[in-house]
């Protein structure tokens, strides 16, 4: 009985950190309807997290690296935001339609995680958000966004710090993650050598890029763990402040799970909050 109470009260303690969806183009001149959840923890100048699912840029993998993460953050006192950018969905993914019309696809992904990063800072003492202390953590394809938000967007608009889980980095042969490629590029552009090599994230680390968090595994069966190396090497050769776990057993789509990949990789959350409290506090 007393479990069954404990476990009542803290789902309704649960469902009161949750905030209601917000359209982050709600009053802009863009008409889609990109959803985000707030996930928030009490207080002032809480540092806030964006969380990125992966699901190779044509749906989201939402719970293990959505919701489960917001609540993980959570409970370590972080607040958090779980996007829905836009990705090519799933009829995108039987068929090839996008060889004649243009569907979801680069660079509406970035473009929203973009809007996002700018709606909470806007709405920051809303939220009880430090303004500065705003990241971004993507798993897999949103690995490889919210990557892209540290290396191609204006310094004003870059995350605070970024987390990349078992990303994916390039969209260059001989390691790329061709399904990933195809739903962010569309049906028509998966040749263009131009989008091919601005989006291999691996070639365009700035000096200047927010620090990093990176893991994968080594026994990854869906993104070549070579990914996570060429892009802990380019972090390396531009100086940049970043911190690589590079795990031989957990696979690939364990998010924040306490159940999948390995007892092995699941030591990232832990590696994670201690990184992140010492980059901010760093920054002070």
């Amino acid at each position: 009985m007393r479990s069954k109470l404990l476990t009542l009260v803290l789902l309704q303690t649960w469902q009161l950190c949750v905030g209601t969806q917000v359209n982050i183009w709600e009053g802009t001149a863009c008409r889609h309807k990109v959803k985000m959840t707030p996930y928030i923890v009490e207080g002032q100048n809480n540092m806030a997290v964006i969380v990125c699912p992966g699901g190779s840029y044509f749906w989201h993998d939402s719970h293990a690296e959505g919701p489960e993460v917001a609540q993980w953050l959570n409970r370590n006192g972080i607040s958090a935001f779980v996007l829905n950018y836009r990705t090519a969905y799933i009829p995108a993914y039987a068929t090839h339609f996008r060889l004649l019309f243009r569907g979801n696809r680069y660079p509406d992904p970035q473009d929203d995680l973009r809007q996002t990063i700018r709606y909470v800072r806007q709405h920051a003492a809303d939220y009880g958000i430090d303004s500065t202390k705003v990241g971004a953590m993507g798993f897999s394809a949103g690995g490889h966004l919210v990557m892209s938000a540290a290396e191609l967007y204006d310094v004003a608009d870059r995350p605070a710090f970024v987390g990349a889980v078992y990303p994916v980095v390039t969209m260059s042969a001989p390691y790329v993650h061709k399904r990933s490629r195809r739903g962010l590029l569309g049906d028509s552009r998966t040749s263009n050598k131009q989008l091919r090599d601005l989006l291999s994230l691996e070639r365009h680390v700035p000096r200047d890029c927010p620090p990093v968090f990176l893991v994968n595994c080594k026994d990854d069966p869906v993104v070549d763990y070579r990914n996570s190396l060429l892009l802990d090497s380019a972090l390396q050769a531009n100086n940049v402040d970043h911190k690589y776990l590079f795990y031989q057993t957990g696979g690939h789509g364990f998010g924040a799970s306490e159940t999948k990949g390995s007892a092995e990789c699941r030591q990232w959350k832990e590696e994670f909050l201690k990184w992140v409290r010492e980059v901010l506090s760093d920054k002070r």
